[in-house]
């Protein structure tokens, strides 16, 4: 590990770096977003209602040009990841021990990649399915008037729990690496998590079955995965750590 022996108003001021750049990253992408590429997220966004002949409408003065801001911004924060990624690398990068930067580079990029395979799947498949049966077959007769502003909303609070559970495999990992859990006993538990994985399918999308099990068969594939990889995981000892800080 690199002993810089920063006082900590250096550290403060290479912080206060880390946000000012990274603020000015997400502020230059999100112009970049909104004048470049603003028309087509919106149109990436509400594709999911073209099938079922529903056009977003808004309500308020300003909330098309508040949502497509709320668009532009997302569109720069994930634009700005990169930059981002590697301010706050370069800020703590220095404080790890080698095999502590070496995890960090292979963990990060893998729960990046699980996170927006979860959101991918989740607008690809789950969100369709979804809109189908809250706009067609519950509505009946009723003819949809969906407003811009909570259209996007709803969406966002829809794929962010999707990527989070996507999420699993790495939880396991580190819980597997604390001794926590092993494969045995998520092996043994296996009744219990089909269980939770049907409620939190029920809690976290529209109420018939078909979304139910869209989420929760992923999430019994993510759970099986996570089994094999706390087979061979190895739980780290005390000694260990204490030979690697040394």
């Amino acid at each position: 590990m690199e002993d810089k022996n920063l006082s900590l108003t250096e550290h403060l001021n290479d912080l206060r770096k880390v946000f000012t750049v990274s603020l000015t990253a997400i502020l230059i992408m999100s112009a970049v977003s909104y004048f470049a590429f603003g028309e087509q997220l919106l149109d990436l966004i509400s594709n999911p209602l073209k099938s079922l002949n529903v056009k977003l409408v808004y309500i308020g003065m300003a909330e098309a040009f508040i949502t497509k801001i709320k668009i532009a911004v997302l569109g720069g924060v994930v634009l700005a990841m990169p930059v981002i990624l590697w301010q706050v690398w370069q800020f703590v990068g220095p404080a790890l021990f080698p095999h502590e930067r070496r995890f960090v580079l292979l963990v990060v990029p893998l729960s990046i990649i699980l996170f927006v395979m979860g959101v991918v799947f989740a607008y690809l498949v789950v969100f369709n399915f979804a809109a189908r049966f809250l706009l067609v077959v519950v509505s009946g007769d009723l003819v949809p008037m969906l407003s811009v502003g909570h259209y996007v909303s709803f969406l966002i609070a829809f794929l962010i729990p999707f990527g989070l559970v996507f999420e699993l495999p790495m939880v396991v990992y580190f819980l597997t690496k604390l001794g926590i859990i092993n494969h045995r006993w998520m092996a043994k538990n296996r009744k219990f998590a089909v269980l939770i994985f049907f409620i939190l399918g029920a809690v976290l999308t529209p109420p018939d079955v078909i979304s139910q099990t869209l989420l929760a068969g992923p999430m019994l594939v993510l759970y099986e995965i996570s089994v094999i990889i706390a087979r061979f995981v190895k739980p780290r000892q005390k000694s260990e750590e204490a030979v690697q800080e040394s």
